[in-house]
């Protein structure tokens, strides 16, 4: 799976710091889900998606292999 967190965040001129606070995890959280190292649970990737009022398919995209 991959996402567009990083492209996101940029659009909203947003740190992952601040990204992570609002959701309630790390920055290093952030940061992993962002290089495609760790993939979010169903309540994190909805909380994620709320945050950039657009769905959660919007942000993170499935791939063949997934």
């Amino acid at each position: 799976m991959k996402n567009n967190l990083r492209v996101e965040r940029a659009i909203k001129n947003m740190t992952q710091g601040e990204l992570a606070e609002l959701i309630g995890v790390s920055r290093q959280t952030i940061n992993t889900i962002e290089s495609n190292k760790y993939v979010p649970s169903t309540v994190l990737a909805l909380k994620i998606a709320r945050v950039f009022e657009k769905p959660v398919e919007n942000i993170f995209i499935l791939e063949e292999e997934d």
